[in-house]
């Protein structure tokens, strides 16, 4: 089973990412424990498709994929960015970030999830929840 949505690069459009996920763990009945995980993961990847891959041009599109095949679900985030360097992501946790307002993101996206992959240079995340 497949759903997808597609928004422009514009941070009102998460509350339509917020609605996808209410929409799809309602359809497919994802159990309460995981439904937070899938949707923090979710809206943090959006955002940082919208700010940092598109950087934030209305012009760029934002697609989001559920896939839920073999009790897996899988979230596939693509932007129209150049991707970045998914190898040297800075660790939050570490004393010299662990006051700044931002760099969280990926951190909890790989903290939630089974399993967190980088495709097309960095443009495309796909995360998958084990049901």
């Amino acid at each position: 089973m497949k759903n997808s949505i597609s928004f422009s690069s514009t941070m009102d459009n998460i509350s339509l990412v917020e609605n996808f996920v209410d929409n799809f763990s309602t359809k497919y009945d994802i159990c309460p424990e995981l439904y937070g995980n899938i949707s923090i993961s979710a809206v943090e990847a959006c955002t940082n498709a919208i700010i940092h891959g598109n950087k934030s041009d209305s012009t760029k599109k934002v697609s989001l994929d559920f896939e839920l095949e073999d009790k897996v679900l899988t979230l596939i985030i693509s932007d129209e960015g150049e991707g970045f360097d998914y190898t040297n992501i800075p660790d939050p946790t570490s004393k010299e970030n662990i006051e700044k307002i931002n760099g969280r993101g990926i951190f909890l996206i790989q903290q939630l999830s089974d399993s967190t992959e980088f495709l097309n240079n960095g443009s495309i995340i796909k995360i998958k929840f084990n049901l």
